[in-house]
């Protein structure tokens, strides 16, 4: 087992499978989902229109579900929705939610990688 097993928000099974399926590419798969998270939580911060907000929401939550970064997805879902919505919500607290949230698995993933760097 992997150290992300004691980590609740990230889905240990998940990990262990896409481990088993890239096998020797799953180092590069954290390394672009790593990359990939921190360009759209800057696109999130950046986006004011609603259209671009939903669709960088939609993005993070696909990524997000298929590292199993659950509730990560379940954020950014949450925030694709608001962001469709004509009165919105409060946008700018679950972008928040979001960095907070991708803060407290990214070292997760961080660890899993360096398990891989030999």
């Amino acid at each position: 087992m992997t150290e992300s097993a004691t980590h609740p928000h990230v889905d240990e099974k998940v990990l262990s499978a896409l481990q088993e399926v890239m096998e020797d590419e799953y180092p590069a798969l954290l390394d672009t989902f790593l990359s990939d998270s921190q360009h759209r939580l800057l696109a999130l911060q950046a986006a004011s229109d609603p259209q671009a907000i939903s669709q960088a929401a939609h993005s993070f939550k696909g990524s997000s579900s298929n590292m199993g970064a659950l509730v990560l997805a379940q954020l950014c879902s949450r925030l694709e929705q608001c962001a469709n919505q004509p009165n919105g919500g409060d946008i700018q607290q679950l972008i928040r939610e979001i960095d907070h949230e991708f803060g407290e698995v990214k070292p997760v993933y961080e660890r899993e990688r360096e398990r891989y760097s030999a």
